[in-house]
């Protein structure tokens, strides 16, 4: 039989974070000392409190078929935290539990998204994103940012993009892969120009939100007038060093939990109970419980910074959340060492992996491909000889 696949599977890329970790595994299995920052992944356990909560589920015996769009008492600690932290105020039907925020924003774009359909991305995006667009027969529209406006897009950048045939404008605060955090002003700008687009949905990514170094996070949700027109996405992955867990949520108009559950309810049914019910510990203890794996963030961010800057060639601005930087490395671009020359940020990936044995990802997969990812999910000793690797590495090119 000759090997064939769908044209549906044509469409889509394979994530290229995923792909960076695999080679970094295959040379680190073939002997090589990998140091791999390309994945987004805490490098922390996740909290007693919540492994405690976990392992009552299991002796409890959550261990049967959970409701299709989660437990009712998961649903509503989801809800008592939106109030708390956030200023929404949902009720447990507009709550959709999932397996991973990634599985919550494929169920919302599935359930919005049609053929010619046109979906705003402002760049940097996560690399997952575009995929998920194309799958769905949507048209991607990108928005052009740059470290000088602080990888965020313009109220005025939006108006621009916005047009009759847009439905989702998509938005990531604190954003994977730049770090960078909307503030409350430029989110009720961006809310203002969405107002006069009544058919376009805001889909706000903010999976990030416990890593957040402004102490200020704003949900896009909470602007005026954008709560109907809001699909907000979080989960536990990150702030909680849960991705194992696999669990992310959606908090939305009733009629797209709705769309949502039925979709869901054909693919995958309810997610782990067990990891349910850990997560309802997460959402009780709130930010508490991630405080000092952010406080070690922090710290490491500024790290990594100092060093960056000493290498000629990085441009670096500040970012305020997440555990990324994401520098500017265009000024390399038309160099060269051995065989590698540098045209974008993919090409100083590989060149730093297969030269320096440090593993990034390039910003190409990010809609930035003057950029590079790091991830500084390492302890300060990985990072420190990380740092002076790519120093080495960057130093040969000519």
């Amino acid at each position: 039989m000759q090997p064939r696949t769908s044209q549906l599977l044509g469409r889509l890329s394979e994530s290229a974070t995923i792909a960076m970790s695999r080679k970094a595994r295959e040379l680190k299995a073939a002997g090589r000392d990998i140091i791999s920052l390309s994945l987004g992944e805490p490098d922390f356990d996740t909290p007693d409190p919540i492994k405690a909560a976990g392992i009552r589920a299991i002796e409890e015996n959550h261990t049967h078929y959970p409701p299709v769009p989660g437990f009712a008492d998961v649903r509503e600690a989801i809800c008592a935290k939106l109030q708390r932290d956030n200023g929404l105020s949902y009720k447990p039907e507009q709550i959709v539990v999932s397996t991973g925020a990634k599985h919550s924003l494929m169920n919302v774009i599935l359930s919005l998204v049609d053929a010619g359909d046109e979906v705003i991305l402002p760049t940097p995006f996560w690399v997952s994103y575009a995929d998920m667009v194309n799958l769905a027969g949507g048209q991607v529209v990108e928005v052009e940012t740059g470290i000088a406006q602080d990888f965020k897009m313009t109220a005025e950048q939006l108006r621009a993009a916005l047009t009759d045939r847009t439905r989702v404008v998509m938005l990531n605060s604190p954003n994977n892969p730049s770090g960078s955090v909307y503030t409350a002003q430029e989110m009720a700008a961006l809310a203002e120009v969405l107002d006069a687009h009544p058919h376009a949905v805001a889909i706000s990514d903010e999976i990030y939100e416990y890593i957040n170094f402004t102490d200020q996070h704003t949900s896009f949700a909470a602007q005026p007038g954008m709560m109907e027109r809001t699909v907000t996405v979080n989960g536990v992955s990150k702030g909680f060093a849960m991705t194992g867990w696999r669990i992310g949520y959606i908090a939305a108009p009733q009629w797209i939990a709705a769309a949502c559950t039925k979709l869901q309810g054909q693919f995958t049914s309810g997610a782990s109970g067990i990891s349910q019910k850990a997560t309802a510990e997460a959402m009780n203890g709130g930010g508490a419980l991630a405080a000092d794996m952010k406080a070690a963030f922090l710290t490491r961010r500024d790290l990594v910074i100092e060093g960056l800057r000493g290498i000629e060639g990085f441009k670096v601005n500040v970012p305020k959340g997440a555990f990324y930087i994401f520098p500017d490395v265009a000024a390399l671009f038309g160099k060269s060492h051995g065989e590698h020359t540098i045209q974008s940020g993919q090409d100083l990936a590989m060149y730093l992996l297969e030269t320096a044995d440090v593993a990034t990802v390039g910003g190409d997969a990010f809609g930035s491909p003057h950029c590079i990812r790091i991830s500084y999910a390492a302890s300060d000793e990985v990072l420190r000889e990380a740092i002076r690797r790519i120093a080495k590495a960057v130093g040969q090119l000519s």
